[in-house]
């Protein structure tokens, strides 16, 4: 969406909500945007006419909007209504604006991709490849990511049958197992790679063990839940901390043969994962040549 200039030079306001790790954005400001209104008081009519619609129309919108204190142009902080992300792009389709038409073609577009996937799932992975390939990563690193996203969604899915709804709830059992297996939770991590946490996916900025003791942790929790069972938020966790401390005892075998840290301060933002995979290999093959001449 980085090509879509939907908002311009109009101010909307947005607030990281920590606990869910996602932006949620002004509605009305949203609606000023899209429906050209002058004052902030012609906005907020709109959208509660919208509102009355979307109400009577049954409409899920507004069930997924939260009530989030912004401030005002007079400096002080007011409840305001308030959407994620998809909740915004839902907004967008509800409203008729000549602004909201290239969201429209691009939510049409994705739709369709969306379809060609659920037919055939390889076209997902061959896309999420090409996306990573752009940013500059590695195949080797690729193949590992994609992995450790498969393992991720089959232990989320296997915590939402297990009674694990909300996303404050999903946090809380990835902050248990990073504990456990690297000894710091996802928002101590970042800061030890120094990434900004409204930004940066922690995981795009593991390199290959880093990634592989996550799958560890992540694998031994889902296999453990379902060997004992574990139903809700308490028994979850026991699990999460058990599967976590799999991947803990491993890595710090690991680090005890080897001497050196698996969890590391590197990060591609300023060179590319890529670019520092050659650079690693090179060193590698210097060295090796040094001894054999020596």
């Amino acid at each position: 969406m980085s090509n879509i200039k939907l908002f311009e030079d109009k101010q909307v306001r947005a607030i990281w909500v920590e606990s869910e790790q996602k932006w949620y954005w002004s509605v009305v400001d949203v609606c000023s945007v899209l429906t050209e209104q002058s004052t902030q008081r012609g906005a907020s009519n709109y959208w509660a006419k919208l509102k009355e619609r979307l109400n009577a129309e049954g409409s899920q919108l507004l069930t997924i909007c939260q009530q989030l204190k912004m401030q005002a142009a007079d400096g002080k902080f007011y409840a305001t209504d308030a959407l994620d992300t998809e909740g915004i792009l839902r907004l967008v389709q509800s409203i008729p604006s000549k602004k909201a038409e290239p969201f429209k073609m691009w939510l049409a577009k994705v739709g369709y991709e969306r379809l060609q996937e659920i037919e055939n799932p390889e076209l997902a992975n061959a896309r999420m490849k090409e996306i990573y390939r752009q940013k500059g990563y590695s195949d080797e690193w690729i193949e590992k990511r994609i992995r450790g996203i498969q393992v991720r969604d089959e232990l989320t899915d296997e915590w939402n049958k297990r009674g694990i709804k909300q996303q404050k709830e999903y946090a809380i059992l990835t902050a248990e197992i990073s504990k456990a297996t690297f000894g710091m939770t996802p928002s101590a991590y970042r800061e030890y790679k120094g990434l900004d946490k409204t930004k940066e996916n922690l995981r795009d900025h593991m390199d290959d063990m880093e990634l592989i003791f996550t799958m560890l942790g992540e694998a031994s929790t889902t296999r453990i839940a379902r060997s004992i069972n574990a139903q809700g938020l308490p028994q979850n966790t026991v699990a999460a901390i058990k599967g976590g401390k799999v991947a803990g005892d491993a890595r710090r075998q690991l680090e005890l043969e080897t001497g050196q840290s698996v969890a590391t301060k590197e990060n591609y933002l300023e060179e590319a994962e890529s670019q520092k995979r050659k650079k690693l290999k090179s060193e590698k093959v210097d060295l090796l040549d040094k001894n054999n001449d020596n």
